[in-house]
């Protein structure tokens, strides 16, 4: 998809971090945005950034994890632009702890908003952008957590994991159409995904912080504050949809991870990478 320019984005989790700054780079390429996010708190000022570029916007508070809030953010976006050419299943949010002392709640909450929210985007826009006959592109947010897995990040690295294979299949299915896939895998990027709490539903209460827990938190922090600005992750985004590419990787340093798993793989060795805790990614 080479020309941006009058053509229709669509961002999930564009309140902050890289679904605003994946906004604002598609607004300053010309492109007409609509933003989705679950935090209306935020969600009006991010509209405010945007539209300073001259972009026209729509802005939906949605709940991605909830399939009929995606159809209707679908059925928004058509009745107000008439096409969908840029789809960014980019909504998530951080889980984890030991799973022996997991909830089914905050498993489903992690799944629910890092996975049915990629697959609610697919199901509800792809067939519309198919029908459409246009060039388009949609871009999956999975993570370097998707490659690689370490102890304390069962929900996060399922979700992860899950979106970097099926949009592996959604490439393959959509071979030689005119709509590319990208998958996003990033590394440490400064964003709030350390407080996805600010977001917990109600159903699933707060966990009881272990010293493990809380030296784990720390460490996310920290690194995430020293993380790659968001406008980064965009430009990188930006380059692989004008470029097709498939694969996103925001950090270099972080690849030896996914060569020493696929190593420990071919060799029938037992994980070596993954068997600590993610203090040891970076």
């Amino acid at each position: 998809m080479r020309e941006l320019n009058k053509r229709v984005a669509v961002v999930t989790g564009a309140a902050s971090g890289i679904g605003l700054a994946m906004a604002e780079r598609f607004a300053a390429d010309g492109m007409s945005l609509v933003m989705a996010d679950i935090e209306a708190s935020v969600l009006d000022a991010a509209v405010d950034r945007v539209s300073a570029h001259g972009a026209e916007v729509l802005s939906a508070v949605v709940d991605v994890s909830d399939a009929a809030a995606v159809e209707n953010l679908a059925r928004q976006t058509y009745e107000r632009f008439g096409a969908a050419h840029v789809l960014c299943n980019n909504a998530g949010v951080g889980g984890g702890g030991a799973q022996a002392t997991l909830t089914v709640a905050e498993w489903d909450w992690v799944l629910g908003v890092n996975l049915h929210g990629v697959i609610h985007g697919i199901a509800s826009f792809l067939p519309r952008m198919v029908a459409s006959g246009e060039d388009g592109h949609i871009v999956n947010t999975a993570s370097m957590a998707g490659h690689v897995a370490f102890g304390g990040m069962g929900p996060y690295n399922a979700s992860k994991y899950a979106v970097v294979g099926l949009s592996e299949s959604l490439f393959h299915e959509l071979g030689g159409t005119n709509i590319g896939v990208s998958v996003l895998c990033p590394g440490w990027v400064n964003t709030r995904i350390g407080e996805s709490s600010r977001n917990r539903p109600m159903s699933v209460p707060e966990r009881m912080s272990r010293p493990e827990d809380a030296a784990r938190a720390a460490y996310i922090t920290q690194v995430l504050a020293d993380g790659l600005a968001p406008s980064a992750i965009a430009d990188l985004v930006h380059d692989a949809i004008v470029g097709d590419k498939f694969w996103i990787f925001s950090h270099p340093d972080m690849m030896p991870g996914i060569r020493q798993r696929a190593d420990e793989i071919l060799a029938g060795r037992n994980p070596g990478t993954g068997s600590g805790d993610v203090t040891k990614l970076g």
